[in-house]
């Protein structure tokens, strides 16, 4: 592909997101609802304007950090320790449940095979497939409702972000067990050395910055250093640690959210979020659907496995928090929060087909799955927190700016 091409489809994608996107905030949806259909609408499975290159997925995984590590930025730390033992036991009852449900299911499918046979080990690995949770469009759908900041939202991101951890050990070791190449243990090292990074790193940077904030405070240089910071962590995460790029982001918004200029520094990361990857990230969902070699059987099979995939999370998270006193409407809160599937489950689909613990017509199943819960979990979201008042009080710069920050733009250069 000619590189002025990728214009053509940038143009494409945020036009159409953005007008899908205010049209579902006339309907009174969240404006990700409109982003995700604008995707399917211009990509391969309907009118086959736009493809899913390589250049529009870095972009997307731009965007989706970018999307954590505002979210780390947001989060209230005090909240999030003291809800430590809760967000722990959420993401584990998070990945339990749906991973002996999609074991289940593959089983009343395809038959119940033998403890360490083959089919065995896929429907195992449909299961964990099943536990892998994607925070950032609950994180989006939260912050447009006003309620990110608040105790079930700082729950429902702490449990995914545990959840994601957890997801990534279980995948290892499902693999581990197949191929003598994979070693469950070092994962399992190489995470909580990265752990003890982040709190030895991330004081050691937090102190940096402080000084930074107190000498420089609301100076352009804060936030350029915080996104260079977002995308080291991100690259350590990965690169040494194994894990997720999105967790490392989000450690690194955790890292800075005690600083005076936090907000500043979220509402300058919430411009290239609003403007550019955001809408990207959310649309390349849609444009990854393709529905081609779909079968009778495979539809049936894909029904149920969205069903549930949703409905696991929604038992196993909400139960749990049902059991640590939230409310059933809370409870149901945390619940549809964590059944949203996105990157994270797409990534432990492609490592099973690159192993061959499951066949390349699945993959059409995860898509689906992606594609229904992150449709249905922002409007389930929006319907339970119906006549709410909103918690979070934070300015969002991609809506408005205040008459200081113009000014203070206007000023920098």
């Amino acid at each position: 592909m000619e590189a002025y091409e990728c214009f053509k489809d940038l143009a494409i994608i945020i036009i159409a997101a953005k007008l899908l996107g205010l049209a579902a905030k006339k309907l009174k949806a969240p404006q990700v609802v409109g982003q995700i259909a604008a995707g399917l609408l211009i990509g391969p499975s309907v009118l086959g304007l736009v493809g899913q290159s390589d250049f529009i997925a870095m972009l997307a995984e731009i965007g989706v950090v970018l999307l954590m590590f505002s979210a780390g930025l947001e989060t209230n730390l005090k909240e999030l320790v003291k809800s430590g033992p809760v967000a722990l036991s959420i993401a584990c009852m998070g990945v339990f449940v749906p991973m002996v449900m999609g074991w289940a299911l593959y089983g009343c499918f395809f038959g119940f095979a033998p403890i360490g046979s083959d089919e065995f080990f896929r429907g195992l690995f449909i299961g964990t497939i099943m536990t892998a949770t994607s925070v950032s469009i609950t994180v989006q759908t939260l912050r447009e409702l006003g309620h990110l900041k608040s105790k079930v939202g700082t729950i429902i991101v702490s449990s995914a972000i545990i959840d994601d951890v957890i997801g990534i050990i279980v995948l290892t070791f499902v693999v581990g067990f197949r191929s003598a190449d994979a070693k469950p243990l070092d994962v399992v090292i190489k995470t909580a050395l990265f752990i003890a990074f982040s709190f030895v790193v991330g004081f050691l940077i937090y102190l940096l910055f402080k000084f930074l904030d107190k000498r420089f405070f609301h100076h352009r240089m804060i936030p350029i250093f915080g996104l260079a910071l977002c995308f080291f962590m991100s690259y350590c995460a990965e690169k040494f640690f194994g894990i997720a790029d999105i967790t490392g982001a989000y450690v690194a918004g955790i890292i800075l959210c005690n600083l005076r200029d936090a907000e500043y520094i979220a509402g300058k990361m919430d411009i290239s979020s609003y403007m550019l990857f955001g809408p990207v990230f959310f649309a390349s969902i849609g444009l990854k659907t393709n529905f081609d070699g779909f079968t009778l059987n495979l539809l049936w099979f894909s029904l149920a496995f969205v069903a549930v995939a949703m409905m696991s999370k929604v038992i196993g998270c909400g139960l749990t928090a049902k059991l640590w006193r939230y409310s059933t409407k809370d409870a149901l809160k945390v619940g549809v929060g964590m059944m949203t599937r996105g990157e994270v489950a797409l990534i432990v689909a492609q490592k099973g087909l690159a192993v061959g613990m499951v066949s390349p017509e699945y993959f059409t199943s995860v898509i689906l799955l992606i594609l229904c819960s992150s449709v249905a979990s922002p409007i389930l979201l929006k319907f339970l927190y119906r006549g709410e008042d909103k918690s979070d009080h934070v300015l969002t710069t991609g809506e408005k700016m205040d008459i200081d920050e113009t000014e203070e733009v206007f000023a920098e250069y």
